[in-house]
């Protein structure tokens, strides 16, 4: 195994034998445009997040084909000997462009597009899909979790319900959406996202007592730590760990509660823990929580959430639903088509698209716009007609990747890029219940062309 593995065969076996046939039929090299996008908003959501270019593109610098996947390609009879040798020395060497992560996106907005030849455009489709579809998704439960909890902090406790690898991925676009820590340390190596974490219930059943473990824990961490105090009785449970602290020389910092009637337990511990005077000790709350769960304890004194299996998969939208299609290719003669579907339910609009968001006077979004165009010149006259910041930003020039579109402090802006562009929605976008885009989208054609279809 390298050290550093090549991503190349993250991919279905239809990219390759696309490319495999297009290189014999001549259209291998043809100019093409592809575009990222979806089609339709799941019913319970009115604006998704944009997460995972970053990702992608530290796959896409990866994105070789080493010699044990050549051999495994020929050995398998995938391809022919001539698509072999074109994947030997293949490199992206075209050009990406897309909403920003943080960004806020809605219905048929182009969230990634790429441009270069159908060679090398075609083969990193199942990449890209498969990673902007988890990790949108992700974001895009963080961020109505992180509303639903009216500024206090969510934390990522979801690395044990989920595969390893995308536990990683899912702290990270987690974070995107509002989240302020995680509890996956790999996590917090790679990305620099803080990380929290105490103790579990096997911590408190392994010692003699409660009490014990108590002890333990302050010794080891402080008199601020979080204790777990639902292992037995809840009641006796805070007062043992608000008495150890201060035996410790300090104030808890935190009880944790992890069952039962979370609303009731809340004010019942908090009322404790004032008439014992711990006036400054915390609650933070866990047990498979959502952005529902989270909004009924909205009255309740709970100073932080734990979210585990429900942020990493989705709260119930497993995948953004995004797909990645051909919107523009060019001929042998030079010239230029706008291409797309016209299958029943599965339409798609041609054409190189730009993508601004229309504010009114009010500072508030009021519609997606999207232009069809040539250029980014000509789409920005119309934004700036019609009053719309545009929304695309360059991610690969040419084969070369935009340095400040990766790394850990890509990360930390598009945190509060998705502050900023959240905040721009009108207030019916910010509801949970399922309902309608938080705004429309309209769509502008530059040069009124049809798109080419037979």
């Amino acid at each position: 195994m390298t050290s550093s593995p090549t991503t190349s065969l993250l991919t279905d076996m239809y990219e390759l034998t696309m490319l495999d046939a297009a290189l014999k039929s001549g259209a291998a090299y043809r100019p093409a445009v592809f575009e990222l996008f979806g089609r339709r908003l799941p019913a319970a959501r009115r604006f998704g997040v944009v997460a995972g270019h970053a990702r992608l593109l530290e796959a896409i610098a990866r994105f070789r084909f080493d010699g044990d996947d050549l051999d495994y390609l020929s050995r398998e009879d995938i391809v022919s000997a001539e698509c072999l040798d074109f994947l030997r020395d293949y490199q992206f060497t075209g050009s990406m462009m897309g909403y920003r992560e943080g960004e806020c996106y809605f219905e048929n907005s182009p969230l990634l597009t790429v441009t270069g030849t159908f060679a090398e455009a075609v083969v990193v489709e199942t990449l890209a899909l498969s990673i902007l579809n988890h990790d949108c998704a992700v974001a895009s439960a963080a961020s109505r979790m992180t509303i639903a909890a009216h500024g206090r902090p969510c934390l990522d406790m979801g690395a044990r319900r989920t595969h390893e690898r995308a536990a990683v991925s899912a702290a990270r676009a987690a974070y995107i959406g509002g989240f302020q820590g995680t509890s996956c340390l790999e996590a917090g190596k790679r990305y620099g996202i803080p990380t929290i974490g105490t103790s579990a219930h096997s911590f408190t059943l392994v010692h003699d007592d409660e009490e014990a473990a108590f002890r333990a824990q302050v010794a080891s961490m402080g008199p601020g730590t979080t204790l777990l105090v639902d292992t037995y009785d809840v009641t006796r449970g805070v007062a043992r760990a608000v008495e150890v602290a201060r035996e410790a020389g300090g104030e808890l910092g935190a009880v944790r509660l992890d069952s039962g009637d979370l609303v009731a337990q809340a004010f019942r511990v908090r009322e404790q823990l004032d008439s014992m005077g711990a006036t400054s000790t915390r609650i933070t709350v866990t047990n498979d929580l959502d952005e529902y769960a989270i909004a009924s304890l909205g009255a309740a004194p709970v100073d932080s959430y734990g979210v585990g299996t429900k942020l990493v998969t989705g709260s119930g939208i497993p995948t953004a639903a995004l797909v990645y299609k051909l919107v523009q290719h060019g001929d042998e003669a030079g010239g230029v088509h706008d291409v797309a579907k016209k299958s029943a339910s599965k339409q798609t609009v041609g054409g190189l698209k730009f993508a601004g968001r229309v504010i009114g006077e009010d500072g508030y979004a009021t519609e997606e716009l999207i232009v069809v165009a040539d250029s980014r010149s000509e789409a920005e006259e119309i934004f700036a007609r019609e009053g719309a910041r545009p929304l695309q930003v360059d991610l690969v020039v040419d084969g070369r990747i935009v340095e400040d579109a990766v790394g850990k402090d890509a990360l930390s802006r598009a945190q509060a890029h998705h502050v900023a562009a959240r905040n721009e929605l009108p207030y019916q976008g910010w509801r949970l219940s399922a309902g309608e885009p938080a705004i429309p989208t309209r769509y502008i054609d530059a040069a009124n062309r049809p798109d080419e279809t037979e």
